[in-house]
């Protein structure tokens, strides 16, 4: 390979890890070379300056100047988490415990809320005080059913969690995360059963939900427990997909209509997210960068909940 062919190829492999957040192993099937290879690219990418990388010590940035920014650039009422702990595990405790507070602040009588399932929002649901709130109802917003048949038990442990906090009554909404035929979506959108719960999905005044990546250093549900073929992966790829909300997948510009794989899922597109008033999003992990800023270009929140160090990596990505 020639000294101006490797540039062109640090370039490309730098253009996809750090503006796209693609894996190495992603990045060595497109470019047909090895993982090793994809990071000594990298590598020559960062010495010849074609990658600028800015770490900032602890307290570099604080929290009020980072809510400013993010709002300002993302116009989200954004509540940025002070975790000094060093590790993804600590920075996810975090967030999830202001995430719950936030929530129970947020709670009124006789409202509905659509939860949707995953890692981070499990763990908030953990991390949940006792708040009867009358006529509370609680919607999930996607499918979960696994092609193990596995999944439901999982969200409906999170939602009767929730439920019995708040005193709430519970929607579930039991069909998968992903039909294996795009027909047998449009088909069981008819049922009367799917309608009901679709309908109360349309009532929601809030909605609490995360964003998935492909690599999170803590894994996102969806990514790891057999919702996903490699046959799903390879197309998810080829789409252009950089990660999910409400396993509805997006590119890194925020789009997500003509991805292949959202005509198979279950969950609410950005534009049906959009239309209920009050939005929580929460993240963690610098991983969850990429995906959390075409959540944001969507316009899916209204509210971001983020730690200092995934706060720092979005803004950094500009």
């Amino acid at each position: 390979m020639s000294a101006g062919n490797r540039l062109e190829h640090a370039f490309a492999a730098a253009r996809m890890y750090y503006d796209e957040g693609q894996t190495m192993e992603t990045i060595a099937q497109s470019l047909a070379v090895s993982r090793s290879t994809v990071s000594r690219l990298l590598r020559d990418a960062r010495d010849e300056g074609l990658v600028t990388i800015s770490l900032h010590p602890p307290g570099a940035y604080r929290a009020d100047e980072l809510r400013h920014r993010l709002a300002e650039r993302f116009g989200v009422r954004a509540h940025v988490v002070a975790a000094p702990e060093p590790g993804e595990r600590e920075r996810l405790a975090a967030v999830a415990e202001a995430g719950a507070s936030l929530l129970e602040e947020m709670l009124e009588p006789d409202m509905t809320i659509g939860l949707a399932w995953g890692t981070t929002t499990s763990n908030l649901v953990a991390r949940l005080r006792p708040a009867p709130t009358p006529g509370l109802r609680i919607v999930q917003l996607n499918g979960a059913i696994n092609t193990e048949g596995s999944g439901m038990t999982y969200v409906s442990a999170v939602l009767a969690k929730a439920a019995g906090l708040w005193d709430a009554t519970v929607h579930h909404f039991p069909v998968p995360a992903f039909f294996d035929h795009a027909s047998t979506r449009q088909a069981m959108w008819q049922e009367r059963s799917v309608q009901r719960v679709l309908h109360v999905q349309r009532q929601c005044t809030l909605a609490v939900f995360s964003v998935g990546a492909f690599d999170a250093e803590v894994p996102s549900h969806v990514y790891t427990n057999n919702y996903l073929t490699p046959e799903d992966r390879r197309s998810l790829r080829a789409d252009g997909a950089v990660g999910d909300v409400c396993t509805v997948f997006l590119r890194a510009d925020g789009t997500w209509k003509g991805i292949g794989m959202n005509n198979r899922g279950t969950g609410p597109s950005p534009a049906q997210l959009a239309r209920i008033p009050r939005r929580l999003l929460l993240a963690a992990g610098s991983r969850k960068a990429v995906p959390l800023r075409a959540a944001l270009r969507a316009g899916v929140a209204t509210d971001l909940v983020v730690d200092e160090v995934t706060a720092q990596s979005l803004l950094a990505l500009g």
